[in-house]
């Protein structure tokens, strides 16, 4: 899947992310994750002093978070996290499940060998990053730059830079640390893929639809299963 993709770094831009636009990151991700809840206020003071930034990058993240429906401006009173529920976490991977789908079913069409043979080797990279934090604490930022980069490579093959910046744009509402931080999640990612990339060298459009399309269902049970955990109900 697409997940856990840092927002901040885009789709493989070069562009140095603004500092808003790592705030914004920072409070999607935790709205996503229920550290922030539907109806919680989000202070600028306290926001700007806990990610040890000035309070101008915080201001123009919620602009650029109220934009997105994610926070409602209160007069006289600042920026409240929207409501949002188990619906909205469907939407949100049902949206990036059926982007990915195309762009892997693009790469079936173009990539060669030497190409996949790289995808197994980033494949690889990820499963030991996963192994390596079996028994203690999931070294979160490895194991998530493993599955962004090899996203990344997966969507260059397909050759749609416009396709592929509309699912960089979907992921952004992914709590990556939640996903990465969750080994089980990260074996499954490698197994995955591993069976995704077996397909594509087969050339396989219904095995690479369906592996594609159940790493997304999966990660939207996680979610809503995580949201439940942390006393949201029925994350509605």
């Amino acid at each position: 899947m697409a997940a856990p993709t840092r927002a901040s770094r885009g789709t493989g831009s070069a562009r140095r992310p603004q500092l808003s636009d790592e705030v914004a990151a920072h409070l999607r991700g935790s709205i996503m994750s229920g550290e922030l809840r539907p109806g919680d206020f989000v202070r600028l003071d306290e926001t700007a002093s806990e990610l040890g930034v000035s309070v101008t990058p915080v201001r123009e993240a919620l602009l650029t978070l109220r934009g997105e429906g994610m926070v409602e401006s209160v007069p006289n009173r600042g920026y409240v996290v929207a409501p949002f529920g188990s619906g909205d976490v469907a939407d949100v991977f049902w949206l990036q499940g059926r982007i990915a789908v195309e762009l892997a079913l693009r790469v079936v069409d173009r990539a060669k060998e030497t190409d996949l043979d790289r995808l197994d080797e980033l494949n690889q990279t990820l499963a030991a990053a996963v192994s390596s934090s079996r028994g203690g604490d999931p070294d979160i930022e490895r194991i998530a730059d493993a599955e962004f980069v090899f996203h990344r490579e997966l969507n260059r093959l397909a050759n749609s830079p416009k396709l592929a910046w509309f699912l960089g744009s979907a992921a952004r509402n992914t709590p990556y640390r939640l996903y990465a931080g969750d080994i089980g999640w990260g074996e499954r990612a490698v197994e995955s893929h591993r069976r995704l990339i077996a397909a594509l060298r087969t050339r396989d459009r219904d095995a690479v639809r369906g592996e594609t399309l159940s790493l997304f269902d999966d990660a939207a049970k996680r979610l809503v299963a995580h949201l439940e955990r942390v006393g949201f109900g029925s994350a509605e």
